[in-house]
């Protein structure tokens, strides 16, 4: 189940790859015409009309983008699947069809039967549905004379009458489930500037185990209400509230974890301070400009555990000050300087340059806390940990490790190649898939897996949150090196 679970996290990423087109079509929308949204310029209508396009059907790009996504082979027949599953139960269960089943007229179906159309939850459900059903059925043999709808072309139309079944479900369960969501999402809106602390806070703990991303689809699509994100991007919220399960990260990424970056470095031994440098100032870098924060976190999470918790409370105290000041920005993709850009013109973005003023407090409050607990209770922080070194003692470059024991030319292979061989070789894999910016592998043996040899391939951190389930923190290269791990294999 956790296996599954982790799955789905890692197949959240495609759909969500598409926010950052939308974002960037809105704010230069917004930035050619800041006052009339489109009405005074021909080209911010388009632009903006066009980002709105991919807002406005998200749940159609989540039934998809997970259907392909959770799939064995990442088919386009399970693609094809997710798109069928989602129209044939928006379909049966809009308002104007239950209308004619109840006898009733439309204004007196319930509520939940009028936002099903465009509710991310829904659109989750059928994909992971139709996935389900391309893992099971796209190797089914059908007899000669209907063998053209054999196999992967089977799967569409099983998933048209699957869905009758699961929509009649829907039809009893739905109303009740949409109640619940609607009075949590309540209950979090009722909290405030409070309840967007607790979420900072969740939202850093379940990253290590990649189950940040259910709690995200919370706060930031339509499955309660919230719908932060789009409702941000599009101009369509409220200014100062809108926004506010996003704003607080912008201080964290782009501020926050470079101060925690310079006191790891300061605090690092001195033979170790040139290799601790390279690393901390490449993923520093990626968390200032593109709101990537992995590769820094690995970098202590599991080194320094009490310095996470640490980063986690922090988070949370950050969203907490935004939200009560309502100083709000928003993101298609990360909180990282771009980003941060393309909300300054957005008409719902209250005060985002206070964001900016917050994020300086808290470099100077990450980098003290860090600075003082590291050698106050010898943290094994990067730089302060023996784990790379050569066998004389002295300090071993992780990239040069890698040359040496690899004979293969590109760099990316030359990775795949040391991390294969730390994962005990391609005998011992089982599966390798990625998600922004980790290695998910499933290995036969856990015992062959050497996390030193695998540390010398350069990587940011290494993670174990199942038996047999093992995860690199590669960075944002990930893509290459997992299809070059693919092509060893």
């Amino acid at each position: 189940m956790f296996r599954y679970i982790q799955n789905m996290g890692r197949a959240f990423m495609l759909p969500v790859a598409v926010l950052p087109a939308a974002a960037i079509l809105l704010g230069i929308g917004y930035a050619i015409d800041p006052d009339g949204w489109g009405e005074n310029n021909l080209a911010a209508a388009v632009l903006i009309n066009a980002g709105n396009g991919i807002l406005d059907h998200l749940a159609l790009i989540f039934a998809v983008g997970l259907a392909f996504g959770m799939s064995r082979d990442k088919s386009g027949a399970a693609a094809l699947s997710g798109l069928v599953s989602f129209l044939v139960v928006i379909t049966l269960l809009s308002a104007d069809a239950v209308a004619m089943y109840t006898g009733t007229s439309p204004d007196e179906v319930n509520a939940a039967f009028g936002v099903i159309e465009n509710n991310v939850l829904i659109g989750i459900v059928t994909g992971l549905i139709a996935a389900a059903l391309y893992n099971r059925f796209s190797d089914v043999k059908l007899p000669e004379y209907l063998a053209f709808f054999s196999g992967r072309r089977a799967v569409p139309i099983i998933a048209s009458f699957v869905m009758i079944v699961v929509s009649l479900v829907l039809f009893f369960l739905w109303p009740f489930l949409y109640g619940a969501l609607v009075t949590f999402g309540g209950w979090i809106l009722n909290m405030g500037a409070v309840g967007a602390g607790i979420y900072g806070f969740a939202n850093r703990l379940l990253i290590p185990t990649g189950l940040h991303h259910a709690l995200n689809s919370i706060f930031w699509w339509d499955t309660v209400g919230i719908n932060d994100i789009p409702n941000f991007l599009s101009g369509s919220g409220e200014q100062g509230i809108t926004g506010r399960y996003q704003a607080g990260f912008f201080p964290i990424m782009m501020f926050g974890l470079p101060g925690a970056a310079l006191a790891m470095y300061h605090t690092a031994k001195s033979k170790y301070k040139k290799a601790a440098g390279s690393l901390l100032i490449t993923a520093s870098l990626t968390a200032f400009l593109t709101g990537v924060t992995e590769p820094m976190e690995f970098s202590f999470m599991f080194l320094a555990p009490l310095l996470y918790v640490v980063h986690a409370l922090l988070t949370g105290l950050s969203m907490f000050i935004a939200a009560s000041f309502e100083w709000t920005a928003g993101f298609g993709f990360s909180a990282g300087l771009v980003d941060m850009v393309l909300s300054l013109n957005n008409p719902v973005a209250n005060q985002p340059w206070m964001l900016l003023v917050q994020g300086v407090f808290f470099f100077i409050l990450y980098y003290v806390i860090f600075r003082a607990l590291i050698p106050a209770l010898d943290l094994k922080t990067p730089g302060r940990d023996d784990a790379v070194l050569s066998t004389d003692g002295e300090t071993a470059d992780p990239d040069e490790e890698a040359v040496q024991k690899s004979g293969a030319d590109d760099k990316y292979t030359r990775k795949a190649d040391q991390i294969m061989i730390g994962l005990g070789g391609k005998g011992n894999i089982d599966t390798v898939d990625y998600c922004t910016t980790r290695l998910r592998v499933n290995v036969h043996d856990e015992s062959k897996v050497d996390e030193g040899q695998i540390k010398a391939a350069g990587v940011h951190g290494i993670a174990r949150p199942g038996k047999n389930n093992v995860q690199v923190v590669v960075g944002t290269e990930v893509e290459h090196v997992a299809e070059e791990m693919k092509k060893l294999m």
